[in-house]
């Protein structure tokens, strides 16, 4: 039994306790800029956790560095986190999450990131990812000949942001369609799948 669900806590974003091991995460589409605290931070999302990830600064750096400064050219490139147990917080050993490896990188990389304390920066080490097999999209004859919902959301998450731009027409075509009601099949205005659209 994984209990690793169960870890998680009340929580609007992903906390470093999360990480008992480190976990590989894609970045996903409608990470934001948001304020937190009276400060501005990033809010990056992340495939299939519904929680946003809010880096450190010297976590921003590193991504800035190897990434550049276009967020969104960051979706589906993939990071793996872990809690460094030693990040204080006041006089407290509170754990952080930091980086230790990067897709979309050719070799490690060692950056300068901000330090804590007036001015301070120190050297940050990152290793590439390997790339992950390919899964080649579904083609627009198969997206098109799907009709249910739960289905090609399914098939988004696996996709390429090509083929979720496919699939996202293909729900708005299906929606702007009347569909046949299951056990009558007369045509019912508005609904899908048996549900008000």
């Amino acid at each position: 039994m994984d209990i690793t669900d169960a870890l998680a806590p009340a929580s609007d974003q992903l906390d470093a306790v999360e990480l008992v091991n480190p976990r590989t995460f894609t970045i996903d589409t409608g990470s934001r800029l948001g304020k937190r605290d009276g400060r501005t931070v990033v809010e990056i999302r992340l495939v299939n956790f519904d929680r946003v990830w809010r880096p450190s600064k010297g976590m921003l750096d590193v991504l800035a560095a190897c990434w550049g400064t276009d967020g969104k050219a960051w979706v589906g490139r993939r990071v793996t986190l872990y809690n460094d147990r030693d990040v204080t917080f006041g006089k407290e050993k509170t754990g952080g999450i930091r980086i230790s490896h990067l897709s979309h990188i050719e070799k490690a990389r060692t950056v300068a990131i901000r330090a804590p304390g007036a001015g301070r920066v120190k050297q940050w080490h990152v290793e590439p990812l390997p790339d992950e097999p390919t899964t080649a999209d579904p083609t627009p004859e198969q997206i098109a000949s799907l009709t249910d919902e739960d289905a090609l959301k399914e098939l988004w998450k696996q996709s390429s942001p090509q083929g979720r731009r496919l699939i996202e027409a293909r729900v708005a075509e299906l929606r702007a369609t009347p569909a046949a009601d299951p056990e009558t099949g007369e045509v019912v205005e508005g609904e899908l799948f048996g549900t008000e659209s």
